[in-house]
């Protein structure tokens, strides 16, 4: 057999493969036997079909055949005796096949070129830990008393500036027959969502009350389609409800369960914002630990990883929208976009990631089974299913050994972390 291997570029290779014709009209005997075997003509037994009529009557079929079984193996074996692993398979074109005569064709694919991982110790990284001042400990209570506030009946006052009011109301376009009517809508009295002139024409008003006044939206209004527009509203008042937020007090702590004091609450509070402090503080390094690595790759990397990585982030994305209950087909995104504004830091990650395998590979980094399904059960746990249910989806989409990889990198991360020089502040 000859091979020819072509440099399309550092990563996009052509292999020129020449398939000796005794080896082609070997392959065309065995598969016109088999055909004779099977074929059913008239005017002959079963299995006594000569194999000159079968090769007219089934010569297309009979070369697609011996293609299908030649190619794949003159490919794998070219690769092998190079040591050249494709990303992706190889898109075989320009197939010649006739008896008699040599099976020609060409392979393209993409491969990784060799990658310099580079001295570890000459990652210079900074980590930076916001401090937790006292300020901030305050905002985190503040919001803490948003969040456990609750809402009381308003019965000895008209509505007033933060009132929330459930209403029946009808709206309709100026000088429009059709009106859209909704029942216990909820408004507070001051979102910046209301439209122009509610929260002014409800103010004062009492429960059970009653009143049609017109909405002008100005030309440059958020929403362009009722941009300039006037619109009609006829309301209900049904119920005015006040909100009150707790007092930051002892009580306050107790509520939230385990806290004697408010003075308890603080240090518990400043605890986990430090903690979270740190951790974004690791993040941070970490990603620019990445950002370097994939500096490190000067080459165009092969487009089908690249592919890849964005289908990967796309199917994580619809996961978490699933988790959430909400129907990616519902959405208004853009899909064709998000790919888009994706396609730059997917790059970059398939380069980090290339350079990690290599620093795994060095380094003899690997991933024991036990890691692995320690892993599926931290997942289980996370998102409420059982191991089983987690390695059977990973197993039919293809995932454990992303998974290892995955984790494999990891290990290269936490490698080179523990190897570069990184600079507290």
């Amino acid at each position: 057999m000859k091979t020819e291997f072509v440099d399309v570029s550092e990563t996009r290779k052509n292999l020129n493969v020449e398939i000796p014709s005794a080896d082609v009209d070997a392959e065309i005997d065995r598969i016109s036997r088999n055909y004779s075997r099977a074929a059913r003509i008239p005017g002959f037994r079963p299995g006594k079909v000569p194999q000159r009529l079968v090769r007219q009557r089934f010569r297309e079929q009979i070369l697609h055949d011996v293609a299908h079984e030649l190619i794949p193996r003159a490919v794998d074996g070219a690769l092998r005796e190079r040591g050249v692993e494709p990303v992706d398979t190889p898109d075989i074109r320009d197939v010649v096949v006739e008896e008699g005569q040599p099976l020609k064709f060409t392979a393209t694919f993409e491969t990784v070129p060799p990658i310099d991982p580079g001295d570890c110790k000459a990652i210079h990284l900074t980590r930076t830990v916001a401090p937790v001042d006292e300020a901030a400990v305050d905002q985190a209570l503040e919001r803490l008393r948003e969040r456990a506030a609750r809402y009381e009946p308003v019965e000895d006052r008209p509505i007033g500036a933060g009132d929330t009011v459930v209403v029946d109301l009808e709206r309709r376009a100026r000088g429009s027959a059709e009106a859209d009517r909704h029942e216990n809508v909820s408004v507070e009295i001051g979102a910046p969502v209301n439209p122009p002139g509610f929260d002014e024409a409800l103010a004062g008003l009492p429960a059970g009350a009653q009143k049609s006044f017109v909405a002008r939206y100005p030309d440059d209004y958020a929403i362009k389609e009722l941009a300039g527009t006037e619109v009609d509203y006829a309301v209900t008042v049904k119920t005015v409800r006040r909100r009150v937020v707790p007092s930051l007090d002892d009580e306050f702590a107790k509520d939230l369960g385990e806290f004697a004091t408010l003075a308890d609450l603080r240090n518990r509070v400043r605890e986990d914002l430090t903690r979270a402090a740190q951790q974004d503080a690791d993040r941070q390094v970490r990603g620019e630990l990445l950002k370097q690595l994939a500096g490190r790759v000067t080459f165009e990397v092969p487009a089908a990883l690249v592919e890849r990585e964005l289908d990967r982030r796309i199917e994580e994305f619809v996961r978490r929208l699933i988790e959430q209950q909400v129907d990616p087909r519902r959405t208004n995104i853009d899909w064709e976009e998000m790919r888009k504004s994706q396609r730059e830091p997917a790059g970059e990650a398939v380069r980090a990631a290339l350079v990690l395998d290599e620093v795994a590979r060095r380094n003899t980094l690997t991933v024991s089974g036990e890691e692995v399904e320690r892993e599926m059960a931290r997942y289980a746990e996370r998102t409420g299913r059982s191991v089983a249910v987690v390695r059977a989806q990973l197993e039919k989409e293809g995932g454990i050994s992303r998974l290892y990889a995955g984790l494999r990198r990891e290990k290269a991360v936490d490698f080179l972390l523990a190897c570069a020089t990184i600079e507290r502040k």
